[in-house]
């Protein structure tokens, strides 16, 4: 899913790129030999650029996949933790239903209270 979003986001980079680039051609009022050398100039640059967008898309991507493992690893961690203390907690329990089923009947606390 993250390369995805990468991939939409830098084909939006580069389309608005694009559509800038036309803009500003329609808009610039410099003669033809001069607009062509911008055009040549800019066209040269955009692989740079995308590269750029690329290694920075590459760099980000790493880092959630860090924090995203480290989140996944406390998760772990504090779910074998409560796993470890149900475990224990039920132990106790068994040995206190254990203990009270051994003592005679008469020791035994009753379960209804008389009214």
């Amino acid at each position: 899913m993250s390369n995805n979003r990468s991939g939409v986001f830098i084909g939006g980079v580069l389309l608005g790129a694009a559509i800038g680039t036309l803009t500003g051609l329609v808009m610039a009022p410099r003669p033809g030999r001069e607009t062509r050398r911008l055009l040549k100039k800019s066209a040269s640059a955009l692989p740079e650029l995308a590269e750029d967008l690329s290694t920075s898309v590459q760099i980000q991507a790493d880092r959630l996949s860090e924090s995203a493992l480290r989140n996944w690893d406390d998760t772990l961690e504090r779910l074998r933790e409560a796993i470890a203390a149900g475990i224990e907690a039920s132990q106790q329990e068994r040995q206190i239903l254990d203990s009270e089923s051994i003592e005679p009947p008469e020791t035994r606390p009753p379960l209804v209270d008389s009214l």
